[in-house]
């Protein structure tokens, strides 16, 4: 199926990296003083959006889970802890998804690959650079910046022909990103998503994908 197209747009957590359990943890460490069944349906937020932004996902906390205000200057504060910690864990060769990751490195000189991710980028610039994966990819782009905004500016400043990209997500976020600007999606490491978009990736080693018909 992959064949089909020219440029792979990637998630990075869960896709690339098995990071999930870490960034669970992460805001469960930076929001320790709060009530913890608070914390507990900030993470069940988590859990059902792993593609929207920490920033996000800290206003819901506040906003809608709390009923406060929170300015964007306490946001940052709180992203900025949050980012600490997930350096301090996430530079770490052994979270990497081998199946991905070996399709990848095999793969990078056919297509032209991005990573679009709600994790920070700056962060995730580091994370990559750090465990030697910036090379594979032409950018590697995150949040603040919205993840439908991402697609939509890397379509525009590359002039990339819809028909010819592809999403690949582990989240229905990443599917509302495709779907958004009108380009394919293939889930994968998620079964909830096999119906959505144009695939399901069982494996990429062999590939493997189980075709849906819209």
């Amino acid at each position: 199926m992959l064949e089909n197209y020219k440029v792979l747009l990637w998630d990075f957590d869960g896709v690339i990296m098995d990071s999930m359990p870490i960034r669970s943890n992460g805001f469960g460490t930076v929001l320790q003083d709060y009530p913890a069944i608070q914390v507990k349906q900030l993470m069940d937020f988590h859990n059902l959006n792993g593609g929207l932004s920490r920033y996000v996902k800290f206003r819901y906390f506040f906003e809608t889970i709390r009923g406060e205000t929170i300015t964007e200057e306490e946001i940052q504060a709180l992203a900025n802890s949050f980012s600490e910690i997930m350096l301090s864990s996430l530079i770490n060769s052994e979270l990497l998804i081998t199946d991905s990751l070996s399709f990848i490195e095999l793969n990078a000189t056919g297509y032209e690959m991005h990573i679009v991710s709600g994790s920070d980028g700056t962060e995730l610039n580091k994370i990559c650079d750090a465990l030697g994966l910036t090379k594979f990819f032409k950018t590697i782009n995150g949040s603040p910046t919205p993840k439908k905004e991402l697609v939509n500016l890397l379509l525009k400043e590359y002039a990339y022909e819809k028909k010819d990209v592809i999403l690949i997500g582990d989240s229905i976020n990443d599917f509302e990103a495709a779907d958004f600007n009108l380009i394919k999606f293939a889930g994968y490491n998620n079964v909830g998503l096999s119906d959505l978009g144009c695939g399901y990736i069982n494996s990429f080693d062999p590939l493997k994908v189980s075709l849906n018909s819209n």
